[in-house]
């Protein structure tokens, strides 16, 4: 029995989460009232009456006014006899906040009160920015006890799928590192997300080639000219083993997401070259992946 708790902040996409885990055969519940989530796992792991073996409930700040009973529940011996794990989706204020606006929906801390009662007045609203702290102070027991705490800021619907799949379904490792490496055109600005940003204006330009002016970093002309210097070699060798160097550093400290950025003049031939070479010589370790190619077709 596989049985996976899906929470985190409003907005960091559980909803999403659950339809795509119901997509690979797991029995999703949402929003189950925290009281009955020992009779349900009861009737999961007892019973067995539920379709399939793997289970998904997702529990959020709907359910805030019991949360000091699932506090309690989750400190017990709940764990040890019905052995679950905690899938915890987040994404920076920022980002969470854009998201809002986007739907316009309401946040479901907006009226929330200690004694449940609803709001009276406009007054008593709470702007968007205090509902996203007033929800991480809540849920941050849920976080704590995360088995798995995936960073959606940058996730397009594919790479929480991709990413879902490798946890949940292929049964990957996973530490809580999501590693995102970027191109881009230093004439378009550095992507304000980075953590990292590599320049690699100093490599042999294609673009002064006529018969690789309009191609790509896609195209393999271009990544084997760009690739069959000796110094494009030398810095890709020495940025390869820095980055593999960094990461577990990065994991240790309990960092969800690394953004990395590679740079050229304007974001198509260099910059795309050396973000495919990278992606490709870190894919298959122990954390999720991902590639974004932001200006390639900005011309």
């Amino acid at each position: 029995m596989r049985f996976v708790i899906v929470t985190g902040m409003s907005g960091a996409g559980k909803s999403s989460a659950l339809n795509i885990l119901e997509d690979f055969g797991y029995y999703c519940v949402d929003n189950l009232p925290n009281e009955l989530l020992l009779p349900f796992a009861k009737i999961a792991f007892e019973q067995k009456s539920l379709p399939g073996n793997r289970v998904a409930l997702g529990i959020d700040v709907r359910n805030a006014g019991s949360f000091e009973m699932l506090k309690e529940l989750l400190a017990s011996e709940f764990k040890d006899k019905y052995p679950c794990e905690i899938l915890f989706l987040d994404a920076a204020d920022e980002v969470l906040m854009r998201r809002y606006k986007e739907t316009r929906r309401p946040h479901p801390m907006a009226t929330y009160s200690e004694d449940g009662a609803a709001a009276e007045s406009e007054d008593r609203f709470r702007s968007l920015a205090e509902c996203i702290a007033l929800e991480r102070e809540k849920t941050g027991f849920l976080r704590a006890q995360a088995t798995c705490v995936l960073d959606t800021g940058s996730f397009l619907t594919r790479d929480l799928r991709a990413e879902l799949h490798r946890i949940y379904v292929d049964a990957g490792s996973y530490n809580s590192m999501y590693v995102n490496i970027l191109s881009f055109g230093y004439k378009y600005g550095i992507p304000k997300e980075a953590d990292l940003v590599f320049d690699v204006r100093f490599l042999p330009n294609p673009f002064y080639i006529p018969e690789l002016k309009s191609l790509s970093g896609l195209d393999k002309p271009v990544a084997d000219y760009v690739m069959g210097h000796e110094v494009s070699q030398e810095f890709f060798k020495k940025l390869t083993e820095m980055v593999r160097f960094l990461i577990p550093l990065y994991q240790a400290e309990g960092r969800t997401q690394l953004v990395i950025a590679i740079g050229c003049t304007g974001g198509r031939h260099r910059s795309v070259t050396i973000a495919n070479a990278l992606y490709d010589a870190l894919s298959g370790g122990d954390f999720g992946i991902r590639k974004e190619h932001t200006a390639i077709s900005a011309e």
